[in-house]
């Protein structure tokens, strides 16, 4: 959606998946970095049979919970968000850091834009802990046109 060096977010994004694979708790197998390469290359939400079928048309096992094991490890770990929304999924662009993500998600071409969510979520997780509510999780998703599918109009 905007102008930066996507193979060298890429690369910084794989490179630090091929730093935790190190650890023993984070095993990268085969399928689980080919998943995360396909949305990294992408860089728009896809639905785990459009995994899918990039993995089948690759060799790779293509059953379905073969995309959905490797979508909920990745997820798990920091490295896929779930598109509520489009019930879909996204490379995070930033793994490495704890962080509210909030997507600009364009509804016509489904690119989708991470940036770090509003300080306000914060407020909202103070009141919630105020009532005893543990947030697990937060969603923000604004939903428009991209540059590119605006200029299109």
């Amino acid at each position: 959606m905007h102008q930066h060096d996507h193979h060298s977010c890429v690369a910084r994004v794989m490179s630090y998946a091929e730093e935790l694979s190190q650890e023993p708790d984070f095993r990268l197998t085969p399928v689980r970095r080919r998943v995360l390469e396909i949305l990294l290359e992408e860089h728009r939400a896809m639905g785990a049979y459009d995994i899918l079928k990039r993995l089948k048309a690759e060799g790779m096992k293509s059953q379905p919970p073969v995309a959905y094991r490797a979508l909920e490890f990745l997820q798990e770990h920091g490295f896929v968000h779930k598109i509520e929304r489009l019930n879909a999924f996204v490379a995070c662009m930033h793994p490495e850091e704890d962080h509210a993500a909030a997507f600009m998600i364009c509804r016509k071409c489904r690119a989708v834009a991470e940036t770090h969510g509003p300080k306000k979520i914060s407020v909202l997780e103070e009141t919630a802990a105020a009532i005893g509510f543990a947030v697990e999780n937060v969603f923000v998703e604004l939903q428009g046109l991209c540059p590119e599918c605006r200029a299109e109009k």
